[in-house]
């Protein structure tokens, strides 16, 4: 999800053993693990090489319930891997923040996309905590848990080449029942191809994948495709929203999320991630939104970070979530922006689920 430059991905070698993860997942005999492996390196030659199906976003005529597929897909991994990124694309819509900060996605975040008769209903969520143990991660991962636990299908969103502790904690969460698909993320930026291979043997003993995607979550080609895979694993049963639907989220909550989303772009590294937004006030006048937030921080120190030199910083952040929000509500937007001081909200169970984290 970083917006600044890439520096190409080197694989990691040599990758955790499988008992750092806390599992012990069985080890595929040495020809049947070659065997699956050709199988999947084909497979995902013909992946990058395939021809991109025409779209059909069609809704003119729904096809009948008997003929509709639907289910739930997760997109997990570590923090900022790319998840929400890819769940904006495959929506085609932004339904999902992004930023370099690490725990920019803290909610279960939906995101609906229906193509002729299959709804696609992706789950994005947060990446999965190990740092921190306070009430706020807590609180993320019970959500990660709770996601992989109840979807049809499962995406498993690694950067290519690269497997760490931190990805090996969330591969531990995925449930044997529910299939898998390896996904690795930035395959472009990948340079020396035959050391795929091996990193994708091991991969394979961790965890027994359904298939192994290599793709770019910003071409659009690879996003289009992988409809495609993913669409053969979901059941034939009716969608569970409308055909026009793109997230079950309330504009309301997307009010929070942009203004976080431009707190944590442009504040860097320089504010901790144990700040938030709450929603005061949201009223719709005709085509008017009036909305009053506030940026909620642990220290007074913080809140000089986001308020800045005259209110300078304040100010920006609050014209570029207008901005955006304009875009979203296709109105006018009046925003007024507040900084308060609540120590120690993060740790705290109660004040938590009172901001609004599950």
């Amino acid at each position: 999800m970083s917006t600044g430059k890439k520096e190409p991905s080197q694989p990691v070698n040599p990758l955790p053993q499988a008992g750092e993860t806390g599992s012990s997942p069985e080890s595929l005999e040495p020809a049947q693990s070659q065997d699956a492996i050709d199988a999947m390196l084909a497979q995902a030659t013909a992946f990058r090489g395939a021809a991109v199906p025409a779209a059909d976003d069609s809704t003119s005529s729904l096809p009948p319930v008997g003929e509709q597929r639907c289910g739930l897909i997760a997109i997990v991994g570590k923090p900022n891997v790319g998840k929400s990124t890819l769940l904006n694309a495959l929506v085609g819509q932004k339904v999902s923040i992004t930023s370099r900060k690490a725990q920019t996605t803290r909610h279960r975040i939906t995101g609906m996309r229906t193509r002729a008769a299959t709804q696609f209903v992706f789950v994005d969520t947060p990446g999965f905590q190990t740092r921190h143990g306070n009430a706020l991660n807590r609180s993320l991962n019970r959500t990660v848990v709770g996601a992989v636990n109840d979807v049809d299908l499962i995406v498993f969103v690694v950067e290519a080449g690269q497997f760490n502790l931190a990805d090996a904690k969330v591969l531990a969460l995925l449930p044997e029942k529910t299939p898998a698909i390896l996904l690795a993320n930035k395959f472009d930026l990948i340079h020396r191809r035959a050391e795929i291979a091996p990193w994708l043997r091991s991969m394979q003993e961790r965890h027994n994948f359904a298939e192994f995607v290599p793709m770019s979550a910003n071409n659009a080609k690879d996003v289009e495709r992988l409809f495609g895979i993913c669409e053969k694993y979901l059941p034939v049963q009716p969608w569970m929203y409308g055909a026009d639907e793109l997230t079950d989220r309330s504009d309301r909550f997307m009010a929070a999320e942009i203004i976080r989303e431009k707190l944590f772009r442009l504040t860097g590294d320089e504010l901790p991630y144990t700040s938030t937004v709450i929603i005061d006030q949201y009223e719709e006048e005709g085509n008017l939104r009036k909305i009053a937030a506030t940026i909620v921080v642990e220290r007074d120190g913080h809140k000089g970070m986001i308020i800045g030199e005259k209110g300078e910083k304040l100010k920006r952040i609050g014209t570029e979530a207008r901005h955006e929000l304009e875009a979203l509500t296709g109105g006018k937007v009046f925003l007024e922006i507040w900084v308060k001081v609540r120590s120690g909200w993060a740790d705290d169970e109660a004040r938590v689920k009172t901001f609004g984290y599950e």
